[in-house]
């Protein structure tokens, strides 16, 4: 799975809960795959799963994150804002809106100056 889902991959994809969990988390704020465990109350290796999942669905963005301890480490972040579904003519037509690229620099530069 690459770019924009099939109707059928997004139905597999959404109907995992570690995933629709992981969606709702990161869309609040970047998160990393060792805070998602926690918030998710699943292991390392599903979380993991799970994003590259998304990732290939281009449904998260994975971004290094400078730490005030000059370490970077690796954190998560919902790009999807809204999936709609149509049906037409008999027909399933999904379609997937990316949040604002200027929001998410925004809260990138945030996230970088701790506000």
């Amino acid at each position: 799975m690459s770019g924009e889902p099939s109707p059928a991959e997004l139905f597999a994809l959404l109907d995992d809960e570690y995933a629709r969990d992981i969606l709702t988390k990161t869309s609040e704020r970047p998160m990393s795959a060792q805070t998602l465990s926690t918030e998710c109350d699943a292991s390392l290796p599903t979380i993991y799963r799970r994003l590259n999942d998304l990732e290939a669905s281009d449904m998260v963005e994975k971004r290094t994150r400078p730490d005030p301890d000059g370490n970077h480490r690796a954190v998560y972040e919902a790009t999807v804002e809204r999936v709609e579904i149509d049906i037409v003519d008999g027909d399933l037509e999904v379609e997937v809106s990316a949040r604002d690229v200027a929001d998410q620099f925004t809260q990138v530069w945030e996230d970088m100056r701790g506000d």
